[in-house]
């Protein structure tokens, strides 16, 4: 079996979806996606398709490697999610032309369902509530929510209230039998992140996501050693190089890496396992696409230390077989490969040219706030 092709395909809201095509006829998916930078991406997995046509894609950790360490600079957000999206696109291929799902090929299941967690959203507190009432009663065990707006450097009582009260309600509304973490996104200093999760603490938060930015793994431990919630990081980190330091500083207790982001399928595996000898749950990032949710569910399935999966759609309007949540858990997919097809015909008016800008925010002074 030979790659043919890479095809590369725009979808609103904001994904890149990608088809790598083989001489058999077999088409694997993959999602390779920098948010707010997919035209950038796309380039990126066009210039290693100049290396993969013509090579077998069952040579998954072959080409990967090849992929990685063949090239003088490594590494980064946009060639790291561009072997991820190649990656899955490799596993799917491999799976359907073996006719196994992929976490068969990676150990087996080791579980029978797949934990979902639910965003709250809303734009008033009110919203906030009823969303996340809305969840429970649906039968999700896990939601999780954001921090509202941006934070200086050192932040006003006030800014810290608003948080808390938000938090406060939430808990209040949902009980003790639902987990709520809750992200700050990597937008609150070190000083704050501290003060916040003394204050969080009696409200018992699942984890705090991204405390601080990643950058300094030292600030992490700080704000970890300062608190009895756990830490959870991992989204802007790429390969099992970017999740050392983490594990060994153990400066969180849940990692998160994006499998379109780290390094695909089985790079998040060998995390995982990293993750295992740190005593570390893995709970994958997935704000993104139906691929890259089917992507993290195979991985799901298959790792002993899995808690919990992100997502924001379950394929409907992009896959013939939408994924279906069942009291709060997607059952294990049998289908061969990533367990999905695309359907073409309802993506058609989603197509674009891939323009889409992340968000920004300001402070009240007019200058840049990290969002």
């Amino acid at each position: 079996m030979k790659i043919t092709r890479l095809e590369t395909i725009f979808v609103k809201p904001r994904w890149l979806f990608l088809k790598v095509h083989t001489d058999e006829g077999i088409v694997g998916l993959g999602e390779p996606i920098v948010e707010g930078r997919s035209q950038t991406v796309a380039a990126a997995v066009h210039e290693i398709g100049r290396y993969l046509i013509g090579q077998d894609p069952r040579r998954i950790e072959h080409h990967w490697q090849a992929i990685y360490r063949g090239q003088f600079y490594r590494g980064g957000a946009v060639l790291c999610s561009a072997l991820s999206g190649i990656e899955q696109a490799l596993w799917d291929i491999t799976g359907k032309w073996l006719g196994q799902p992929v976490y068969q090929l990676l150990g087996g299941a080791t579980r029978d369902k797949i934990r979902m967690y639910g965003w709250v959203s809303g734009d008033t507190y009110g919203d906030y509530i009823e969303s996340a009432k809305v969840s429970a009663n649906a039968g999700f065990t896990a939601l999780k929510v954001g921090i509202p707006g941006a934070l200086d450097i050192v932040d006003t009582p006030a800014a810290s209230e608003k948080v808390i009260e938000h938090f406060a309600g939430l808990r209040a509304a949902v009980g003790k039998s639902v987990d709520i973490g809750i992200d700050f996104h990597g937008r609150v200093s070190p000083a704050m992140a501290v003060r916040l999760a003394k204050k969080l603490e009696p409200y018992e938060p699942m984890f705090i996501e991204e405390p601080v930015l990643p950058e300094n793994v030292d600030t992490m431990v700080t704000v970890a050693r300062s608190t009895t919630i756990p830490i959870a990081t991992g989204e802007r980190l790429f390969t099992k190089w970017g999740f050392r330091e983490v594990l060994e500083k153990q400066a969180a207790v849940i990692m998160q890496p994006d499998l379109s982001h780290a390094g695909g399928i089985l790079e998040c595996k060998k995390i995982a396992a990293m993750a295992e000898c740190y005593y570390a749950a893995v709970a994958p990032h997935c704000p993104l696409g139906p691929i890259a949710l089917a992507a993290c569910i195979q991985l799901d399935a298959c790792i002993p230390n899995f808690l919990v999966q992100e997502h924001v759609t379950l394929g409907e309007g992009y896959l013939k077989q939408p994924f279906v949540i069942q009291n709060g858990y997607i059952p294990l997919p049998t289908a061969p490969g990533l367990g999905i097809e695309l359907d073409d015909d309802a993506i058609a008016d989603k197509i674009y040219d891939g323009s889409w800008e992340t968000p920004r925010l300001w402070h009240a002074d007019g200058s840049v706030a990290d969002w």
